[in-house]
């Protein structure tokens, strides 16, 4: 674990160092769009990478916590620091209260409850007048300000609090790999009968890794809300967001803490390129080359690039002590 600590530290310096060395605007906001999706993957490893319950559903939990914080802000001025909060806590009570019915599917028909789930609170949100309905939320332009979380003249502000989120899930999630909790989640992964006969309450550590990984999207949510300023429920609780976290995640490496962060590497570049160079003609072109590679690393590397990765760092390990062995 101490050295995951000291790798962690090393990539969130790298990470803090960048957008002062490329200043444009552009790669601004694909550090923060990154960092956002990074943080999304992390939470979605929890509960799948983890635990082994894939859930299509993780735009709810999302969507949730950019409304919370959304609404607050423009209906009460309340801070989006405090929405930020409450958006977590109100998702995590959503995914408290469907975790029982849920949670007793299993396999693909647990993949698509979460998906029904995510529908239904999405079409909640579009018959909602008090949240503007369809028609969105368009937050309030106020001056530049740490209180209301709102930066007109330079996109560093929410680049780094992008990263200062994404740091604290990323050693939160380390810790939990590496607990007592993270050891149950990882045989329930593994096989949920077997778990069950050694004692394990699998419905109870289930429901908590749901919980903690709502609790995290949500703050990913109400954090985009505030960076792009407009939010309504096509756009937030969307099956492309929750796909875009599922890919991004097996792609960098699925149930590792460096998965999505290497996944977010590639996908969101990826997307954001595309966008501007082809514009609206290239739609969908990112996450069709992104699939492609997703397939590819699943056909040939199924634990993802971290795996190539460690792959490659074993075979050279052992090329090292060959030739070591042959010195002496």
């Amino acid at each position: 674990m101490v050295k995951n600590k000291k790798t962690l530290i090393i990539i969130i310096a790298v990470l803090a160092a960048l957008p002062l060395i490329f200043k444009s605007d552009s790669f601004h906001n694909i550090m923060v769009l990154l960092l956002i999706y990074a943080t999304l993957g992390e939470a979605w490893n929890i509960i799948t990478g983890f635990a082994g319950q894939i859930s299509f559903g993780h735009a709810a939990f999302f969507g949730i916590g950019a409304y919370t914080s959304s609404v607050l802000f423009y209906r009460f001025d309340i801070s989006p620091w405090v929405g930020m909060v409450l958006g977590g806590i109100f998702a995590a009570m959503v995914a408290l209260i469907i975790s029982y019915p849920t949670f007793r599917l299993k396999g693909s028909y647990f993949a698509i409850a979460t998906l029904a789930v995510a529908e239904i609170i999405k079409q909640l949100f579009v018959s909602w007048k008090f949240v503007e309905g369809a028609t969105g939320i368009s937050l309030p332009i106020v001056d530049d300000s740490w209180l209301c979380m709102e930066f007109h003249t330079t996109k560093l502000p929410y680049i780094y609090i992008a990263l200062g989120l994404f740091a604290i899930v990323i050693f939160v999630c380390n810790y939990i790999e590496n607990s007592k909790t993270g050891f149950y989640l990882k045989a329930i992964r593994e096989s949920h009968e077997v778990a069950e006969s050694i004692g394990i309450n699998t419905t109870n550590y289930k429901t908590l890794a749901m919980v903690i990984s709502a609790f995290i999207s949500a703050f990913a949510g109400s954090l985009y809300a505030q960076y792009v300023l407009y939010i309504d429920p096509f756009m937030i609780f969307t099956l492309d967001i929750s796909i875009k976290i599922v890919l991004l995640t097996v792609l960098g490496g699925i149930g590792n803490i460096y998965g999505p962060l290497i996944g977010a590497s590639i996908l969101i570049p990826l997307s954001e390129i595309t966008r501007v160079q082809l514009g609206g003609t290239g739609r969908g072109i990112d996450l069709m080359i992104f699939g492609l590679l997703v397939i590819l690393v699943a056909c040939y590397q199924p634990k993802g690039i971290i795996g190539l990765v460690n792959k490659v760092a074993k075979k050279f390990k052992k090329e090292g002590e060959g030739n070591v062995e042959a010195n002496s």
